[in-house]
């Protein structure tokens, strides 16, 4: 088990303490002398990699490969991080571990286990994820629910159900059911 303390829960979930995960980034040309040493809190995530990366290498993301349309990069770029720049995030972070579901806008995120309640959170208040708004906030976290399915959608996330959860895989390799 890993688990981020002080965070809430732990890998697999999607509280912070299952997805919140340093970035240690090492690049002298690259990072301001200003910056080396410091921390950034920006939010990023695992899906900002392929764009910085893009855009260090000078390259463009295809929109075909082997003659078949491919989903556009969902990330942005986290080189403006290293100069002292701001991220510019359009859209919302997106997450989806095993029937687990999360999506951060902005300070506000709203955190789902697998068939459970949906939970929000104001993230500039509580990182820690103890005190749930989603009474306090209903059309917040309806949007942001909307917003998720969404994303489910545009990204092809197989629906999880909870008997897949619950099948003790080890055990039913070879059967039928």
């Amino acid at each position: 088990m890993l688990q981020n303390t002080p965070f809430r829960s732990f890998k697999h979930f999607t509280a912070e303490g299952g997805i919140a995960t340093p970035l240690i980034a090492h690049w002298p040309r690259g990072i301001a002398a200003k910056l080396r040493g410091s921390f950034e809190r920006t939010p990023g995530h695992v899906i900002d990699v392929m764009p910085s990366l893009v855009q260090l290498a000078g390259a463009r993301y295809p929109a075909r490969f082997g003659g078949h349309a491919i989903l556009p990069m969902e990330g942005v770029s986290l080189v403006p991080a290293f100069t002292g720049g701001k991220i510019e995030r359009r859209q919302p972070l997106f997450w989806e571990h095993e029937g687990n579901k999360a999506v951060r806008d902005g300070q506000w995120k709203a955190v789902q286990r697998l068939a459970g309640p949906w939970e929000l959170y104001d993230m500039a208040a509580d990182r820690t994820e103890l005190r749930d708004l989603a009474k306090h906030e209903p059309a917040r976290l309806k949007a942001m629910i909307a917003a998720w399915d969404d994303w489910a959608a545009r990204t092809f996330v197989d629906e999880w159900h909870e008997k897949a959860a619950r099948t003790d895989w080890g055990a039913s390799m070879g059967s039928d059911d």
